[in-house]
């Protein structure tokens, strides 16, 4: 037993000289910032505001005297955007794309009139939404190519190359798009949005800020948009009142009208290409 005991005990004695040896060996390291990394402070500046000692009242007492300052290098401090933060820019805009395309663009009107046509059919589901939606979105590609093709050309363009910088590229975006939502709103609309929000109009479309623009944009899109409905609406409505009143009189008062009608109706709406009528001139009303 004693003989097992003193080599357990030898056993740990040789284990920590090999522990203390090992420490011994490595060699002693320090945790410095490398040298050439262009670091715009240096190891003697101070971070706090004021010297030690130098509050003269109770309010510079309590302040907080840390200079805690960030900096920010864009891109080797050329002013541009590099590959990470445009990365990130890039996602952010996919995001609010739907936003931008719904409430910017020509899509509110036009998803609205082909809904309409589609509930004074009574056809129910058909066509499907999501074949009016894509209809939508290609009529608005159609509709807003020039102001696409003007956005890549004064802004797009300009700034992958350099020559303008984020303020000049965000202004010349979104130019083309004012312009047209311009076109497409109502001087009524715009004086009611700048009497609420207290503001002066010149009568131009610089003097209309981008808050006061895009809702009156979207409500004279609303308003249009009901209108067009409306007009789709009467020939149907025609086609019901004559197959009720003709039910009606045959004593088929049983007989739902819209079971009827509804044939008529496509029938009459397939004779007149109903469709290209509805989106030719659906799209002539932005010109």
């Amino acid at each position: 037993m004693k003989k097992s005991f003193a080599l357990k005990k030898i056993i740990k004695i040789i284990c920590l000289l090999m522990l203390v040896g090992i420490f011994c060996i490595i060699p002693q390291s320090e945790a410095r910032a490398a040298e050439n990394l262009n670091l715009t402070g240096g190891t003697e500046e101070r971070t706090n505001i004021n010297e030690p000692g130098s509050s003269q009242s109770r309010e510079e007492l309590s302040e907080i005297n840390i200079a805690n300052n960030l900096t920010v290098t864009v891109d080797g401090g050329n002013g541009q955007l590099n590959g990470n933060l445009r990365i990130l820019l890039t996602l952010t805009m996919i995001g609010l794309a739907p936003i931008l395309i719904i409430m910017l663009t020509s899509f509110t009107r036009t998803i609205i009139v082909l809904h309409f046509t589609r509930a004074a059919l009574n056809t129910q589901t058909a066509p499907p939404n999501q074949v009016l939606i894509g209809l939508a979105l290609f009529l608005t590609y159609f509709i807003m190519q020039p102001a696409i093709a003007e956005i890549y050309e004064e802004a797009i363009v300009p700034f992958e190359a350099g020559e303008i910088t984020q303020e000049e590229f965000f202004e010349a975006g979104i130019k083309p798009l004012r312009e047209f939502m311009y076109r497409q709103t109502q001087a009524e609309d715009v004086r009611t949005f700048l009497d609420i929000s207290g503001q002066e109009w010149d009568g131009t479309l610089e003097g209309i800020s981008l808050g006061v623009l895009v809702p009156s944009f979207i409500i004279g899109e609303l308003r249009r948009a009901f209108i067009i409905g409306f007009v789709i609406y009467i020939p149907f409505i025609v086609i019901d009142m004559v197959v009720a009143s003709t039910l009606m009189s045959m004593g088929m008062m049983m007989l739902p009208p819209t079971t009827i009608s509804m044939p008529f109706k496509i029938l009459l709406f397939v004779l007149a290409d109903g469709w290209n009528l509805v989106i030719v001139e659906l799209v002539r009303t932005f010109k």
